[in-house]
């Protein structure tokens, strides 16, 4: 066999992401915190970058934040300008009269792209910005405590012998996180036996020392399973709390049917009359059955707003939120260090970070622009949410706003992802305005939104005596011209985290 070199002509079509292009499209699809936490390592890495100080008096109308309505979107060209103190104006340096750099950055950076798998940056861990205000330093601070800490602390306060302090030791390292005993009595006290050949720990001791934990707070902890920890509960009320006894049978004996709603068996068996259940009932809901729950104190994920949307003078303005990032601009006074004609390293050196500082400074600025973009046709779409709530929501997908802003589907996905707006009716990422459509009796179309939206007031609405069932739903549904199977009802439901009919069922 032969081979021959051979010299082949191609054309063929290629992406090149430039540099800038890649900052912007990494830019565009961070998060708040993940973006200050980028802006701060940019102004730690380029020494041609600085935060702007408020006391400058070029702080004009052009560093305002940027803002505007529904109904003009047409002029949103004139309203994003970014919130940066350098910009080739009159209240900014002429970097041309200054520098011979050529300043060949477009005023618009391309960020649209069909990739969606490129430069996709994972999540990096929030940093804890500088706060001032100190008012609320403790719970800032203070680590969270758990469950296992609290019972601890009153494990410490209890007097104990050594004996009795290693077997509540045991039973506290057997406690989950609800509260309740992951091990047997049996189990615990077969691995304490072990190590005490000359005095064997006897049975009766673990449960002596269980009995007494079992009074620890929050109450109904150390229980074994639900019918005990309900006990638990229900023997540490005062001897003198109204159906009381009676609260005792039903959880002793008749906890199964009260965990299937049976009450017609339930009102047969306790010989107890309707009034009266309701009343025992009303005892027994009060009773915590995952008393761990009441001690847990997870740190709340706080949530900052991208955008916000208010109401002025009967129309909704949308404006970017100030703070969710500082404001930087070139340092003057390094750039103007840099020499004309002059190659050494050091000048070259700064020459390359002065246009990184404007490419990074442009980029954000093309950030909040595209975002401020997409939020606002978001806004003129969902007006009828924002006046009238969830059962107002209209259908919308990504290429609806792609087609309203002329940019690509995958741009407005980047926008959209991880970006919050703050409205009168609450905080919401921008996904949630978009969502899919049923088409109704009308020929027109509803969106799953308004469709859950109408489950859950139905739902909230039905006798608790005779709860609706999907089909009945579903039927309910399609009287309004909406037309869904019983399925997407159940489908919906769960998503909400509703019970099926049987056990929303009530007895009142």
């Amino acid at each position: 066999m032969v081979m021959k070199a051979s010299l082949q002509l191609k054309l063929g079509q290629s992406l090149t992401m430039t540099p800038q292009l890649q900052q912007a499209i990494r830019l565009l699809q961070l998060s708040t915190l993940d973006l200050q936490q980028e802006i701060q390592q940019a102004l730690e890495s380029n020494p041609m970058l600085e935060t702007s100080e408020d006391d400058e008096h070029t702080e004009s109308s052009d560093q305002e934040t940027p803002e505007t309505t529904a109904a003009d979107s047409g002029q949103e060209d004139s309203n994003t300008e970014a919130a940066t103190d350098w910009d080739e104006s009159e209240n900014g340096p002429d970097w041309s009269s200054e520098t011979d750099i050529p300043d060949n950055i477009p005023d618009d950076l391309p960020v649209d792209t069909a990739w969606d798998d490129i430069y996709q940056s994972a999540p990096a861990p929030a940093g804890k910005g500088d706060d001032d205000n100190d008012s609320d330093f403790e719970t800032r601070n203070s680590p969270a405590e758990t469950l296992q800490d609290h019972l601890e602390w009153q494990l410490n306060l209890t007097p104990l012998s050594e004996r009795d302090q290693a077997i509540a030791h045991a039973l506290l390292d057997a406690v989950d996180d609800r509260g309740y005993l992951t091990s047997s009595i049996e189990d615990i006290h077969a691995g304490l036996r072990d190590g005490s050949e000359d005095d064997p720990l006897e049975l009766d001791e673990v449960q002596a020392v269980l009995r007494r934990l079992q009074h620890f707070d929050p109450p109904g902890v150390f229980a074994r399973d639900l019918q005990e920890c309900l006990l638990i509960q229900l023997n540490q009320l005062p001897p003198d709390t109204p159906w009381l006894r009676q609260a005792r049978l039903v959880v002793t004996q008749f906890l199964h049917l009260l965990g299937n709603r049976d009450y017609a068996q339930l009102l047969r068996r306790s010989r107890l009359k309707e009034d009266q259940l309701k009343e025992v009932l009303a005892l027994i809901t009060s009773l915590n059955p995952r008393p761990g729950d009441v001690v847990d104190r997870t740190e709340p994920d706080y949530v900052i707003p991208d955008v916000i949307v208010r109401k002025h003078e009967g129309r909704w303005r949308v404006e970017l939120n100030p703070e969710i990032a500082p404001r930087i601009r070139v340092n003057a006074s390094y750039a103007s260090l840099i020499r004309r004609a002059d190659s050494s390293a050091d000048n070259t050196y700064m020459r390359d970070q002065l246009q990184e500082a404007k490419w990074f400074i442009k980029s954000l600025q093309s950030r909040n622009e595209t975002l401020l973009k997409v939020a606002t046709r978001i806004v003129e779409h969902q007006q009828g949410f924002l006046d009238q709530g969830e059962e107002a929501m209209k259908p919308l997908i990504l290429s609806d706003i792609a087609q309203a802003v002329e940019m690509h589907e995958s741009t407005i996905s980047r926008v959209t992802t991880q970006k919050y707006m703050h409205t009168p009716r609450g905080i919401f990422e921008l996904k949630y305005f978009f969502s899919s459509h049923v088409s109704t009796a009308e020929g027109g179309e509803c969106s799953s939104t308004a469709i859950r939206a109408m489950i859950k007031k139905l739902i909230a609405e039905e006798t608790p005596k005779k709860p609706l069932s999907d089909s009945k739903i579903a039927a309910m549904l399609g009287e309004q011209g909406i037309n869904v199977a019983r399925r997407t009802v159940a489908k919906y439901r769960e998503a909400m985290h509703i019970p099926p009919s049987n056990e929303r069922k009530r007895l009142v």
